[in-house]
């Protein structure tokens, strides 16, 4: 019998990629960005700012922090590298958003299990650097996402088929995606950083059989709901514990929490419930706080289901607001290991 032995919730963004002196290139996208949800309102960047700056954002934003927060979050995944490589898992469930990487306007499934026997990073192929820094800052992002070649990884076809059968059983109408979508060249689209970043950062490009599981957490009108992705991690745990298979399975969810406008108190709440598997504290969370960036903690909602499941218990690794203004705009980052 398969077994869910090992869980990783982990923040997955770009300020995890760039140097903290580049850190405002992110700042001028949240200024021109059109409206950024917070606390059940939205914001245009200049209004946000007006409600929010003080004395803490500005000390959580000057270089210093920056640096010292940068500092806590590599320290953190790679000591998540560490235990996820010695836990040394037969396959992998990683649960991740699709940032219309792989799935467009034309069709964009709530949940999405990919069954195929394989996705691909794409490998960025030519110069990457430009004389301009804002170029720079782009390309260490890319450099950090992608090799120069395209890399393969296995997935665990047959765990996927169980899940969505074990799903279906479970009266979810989940959608499931054998081969990778084309992209413009007629290669196979990239698949989604929120899976790449795993395999790229944590496991420092030596693949484990994964099964990708596709959030639409961003866009409206069919996010599941929180009390949704937890049921559907349920289903997930039982679906393991009937795959036929002697095998350790880890359960990984990629991305969050809170951003682009960082709400700590929110996160707060949210880490306390998933460290309990309190799944109806979780659900009672209004949706309208699950928008935009901080929709991804719908990932670590999920993946907490499973873990509580199968018995394993939360630990917070850190928590670390990473502001990049004083609007309070950036990425609060989460790590943490079920045991």
């Amino acid at each position: 019998m398969a077994t869910i032995t090992f869980g990783v919730g982990t923040s997955h963004g770009p300020l995890l990629m760039l140097n903290p002196e580049n850190w405002d290139i992110r700042t001028e996208a949240d200024k021109v960005f059109p409206g950024h949800p917070y606390q059940g309102s939205v914001y245009k960047y200049d209004d946000l700012l007006a409600l929010r700056r003080n004395d803490y954002l500005a000390e959580m934003n000057a270089l210093p922090a920056r640096r010292a927060h940068y500092d806590r979050c590599q320290r953190q995944l790679d000591r998540l590298g560490e235990r996820l490589r010695a836990e040394a898992p037969d396959a992998m469930i990683i649960l991740g958003d699709d940032h219309k990487e792989w799935f467009l306007d034309d069709k964009m499934p709530a949940i999405t299990v990919f069954t195929g026997p394989e996705i691909v990073n794409r490998g960025i192929k030519g110069p990457l650097h430009r004389s301009d820094a804002k170029s720079d800052t782009i390309a260490e992002v890319a450099q950090r996402r992608h090799l120069t070649e395209d890399a393969i990884y296995p997935c665990a076809s047959d765990l996927a088929l169980r899940i969505v059968h074990q799903a279906i059983e479970d009266e979810f109408d989940v959608a499931s995606s054998s081969v990778s979508p084309l992209a413009a060249d007629g290669g196979p689209k990239c698949a989604g950083h929120a899976f790449t970043f795993i395999v790229r950062r944590l496991l420092a490009d030596k693949p484990i059989p994964m099964v990708p599981i596709i959030i639409n957490t961003y866009y409206p009108p069919n996010q599941p709901s929180a009390k949704r992705c937890w049921n559907f991690g349920r289903s997930i745990a039982r679906a393991v514990e009937s795959w036929g298979k002697n095998a350790k399975v880890a359960v990984i969810a990629s991305g969050g929490l809170s951003h682009f406008a960082i709400d700590e108190d929110f996160d707060q709440r949210l880490i306390a419930a998933l460290k309990t598997g309190d799944g109806e504290a979780l659900a009672r969370e209004p949706e309208s706080l699950f928008q935009s960036g901080s929709s991804e903690a719908k990932c670590w909602i999920m993946a907490a289901a499973a873990l509580s499941d199968a018995k394993l218990k939360m630990d917070l690794l850190d928590y670390v607001p990473c502001y990049r203004s004083e609007a309070g705009t950036g990425n609060a980052m989460g790590f943490a290991t079920w045991q």
